[in-house]
């Protein structure tokens, strides 16, 4: 295994320091935000930005790099990425941090994207299924690292902004200084929503209402765990927490969707997550471990819908179009990931803390009722027509180059290049 991750180090430890930014920066703001008084609908809307960014980065990022190339693009990412979390430092006020977070979003999705289009350049086929794995889990732990380390130091202070963008800037260096050749140009998403719509109606419906739900969660978790009192630690593991769970129980989730409906396996996680909802809005747990509890179900849940999606979709598609697949769904999501963070916090300013999980607890109806109607009308994919669950990492870094690295498009690329007889 070390000859095949040894080559790309460089780029992994890139991905690492860019990922290890973004949590530090996702987490910061809120919290920060909420101890400036900032409202609910006002932080919503961070969330909001970040994903309109997001979104216009997974579809704009081709093109720039297609204009100045890959180290010189993912540098001007880096660069942009920092000076918006010193730009949140210098102007406490949500006119600066709105635009910012939309920046950070953009630079977010590009320079991943970038990353992921080297890494797939670098991967044999024989090993593109570990590097894969290898690279999700480094991800996975960055993120999670960078929200844990908020539990050092004052939030109300400047360190954590200069050290997320010390990390962006960290980012570039490992791109900077590789001697290997650029990668071909990134893939290009084309969002044909009637042909998606008519392929897989559930995986396009329940995209867009697991985007607004798992937008609204990532966006305003840290509000929601702060303003019942949790400490700041507790707050740190109230939005890392889900996103372990998420990441743990994907193996088997997806290994039981290979031999049954994964449309029922997507109705049990959403009733999971709409337990935990119910959970939050009935008993309203302050308890540190109560609350982590609850949240880790969530998580378990939330988490683990979307590569369940992409699973399906690609259940009603042929190899070659996995990809454009994928990408469609990740439009899908983004646009439900812009309006979850508004309706959230819209409810939240009305309703109080609550209006976060009755904006998740509607999504996760919708989907439940959607998808119970629709195996009502169609029959399940047999076993022997099914793509191959590909794990997803839990946190908000999908991009449409991800699934060009995934052990799902190398398969995809084999079979649609194979010889015919």
């Amino acid at each position: 295994m070390a000859s095949r991750i040894l080559p790309v180090a460089a780029l992994l430890m890139g991905s690492a320091f860019l990922l290890f930014a973004g949590g530090i920066n996702a987490l910061i703001l809120p919290v920060r935000g909420a101890g400036e008084g900032f409202s609910s609908f006002v932080l919503g809307l961070l969330g909001t930005s970040w994903a309109t960014g997001h979104v216009l980065g997974c579809v704009l990022t081709s093109r720039l790099v297609a204009r100045v190339g890959h180290i010189r693009s993912f540098s001007v990412m880096c660069a942009l990425a920092g000076l918006a979390v010193l730009t949140s430092l210098l102007f406490i006020t949500p006119w600066a941090w709105i635009p910012a977070r939309a920046v950070s979003g953009f630079c977010f999705a590009g320079a991943a994207m970038i990353v992921e289009g080297w890494l797939s350049e670098r991967a044999d086929p024989s090993s593109r299924g570990t590097l894969f794995g290898v690279y999700m889990t480094c991800n996975l732990f960055a993120t999670t690292a960078g929200q844990m380390v908020i539990t050092l130091g004052d939030p109300m202070g400047f360190v954590f902004f200069v050290l997320a963008a010390m990390f962006y800037m960290l980012a570039l260096i490992p791109t900077a200084v590789s001697s290997s050749v650029s990668p071909q140009p990134l893939v290009s998403i084309s969002l044909d929503l009637g042909e998606l719509y008519r392929r897989s109606p559930v995986s396009v419906v329940a995209a867009l209402f697991v985007g607004i739900s798992n937008g609204a969660f990532g966006t305003l978790a840290a509000v929601y765990a702060t303003g019942v009192g949790l400490s700041l630690s507790t707050v740190a593991l109230f939005a890392s927490v889900p996103v372990l769970s998420g990441a743990l129980v994907q193996l088997p989730t997806g290994l039981i969707s290979d031999r049954v409906d994964r449309r029922m396996v997507l109705v049990g996680t959403a009733i999971m997550a709409l337990a935990a909802d119910l959970t939050f809005i009935a008993i309203e747990p302050t308890g540190p471990i109560a609350a982590l509890a609850a949240v880790a179900i969530l998580g378990a849940g939330i988490f683990t819908m979307y590569p369940l999606l992409v699973a399906h979709a690609n259940d009603h598609a042929s190899p070659e179009t996995y990809v454009l697949t994928s990408g469609g769904l990740l439009l899908v999501f983004g646009v439900g990931a812009v309006c979850g963070p508004l309706i959230a916090g819209a409810l939240m300013q009305v309703l109080g803390l609550h209006g976060l999980f009755l904006t998740t607890a509607s999504a996760h109806i919708v989907i439940i009722a959607y998808t119970l109607w629709r195996m009502s009308i169609r029959s399940a994919v047999p076993d022997d027509q099914k793509s191959t669950f590909v794990f997803h990492s839990p946190t908000r870094s999908e991009t449409p180059q991800t699934d060009t690295l995934a052990p799902l498009g190398a398969e995809a690329e084999g079979e649609a290049t194979a010889p015919t007889s």
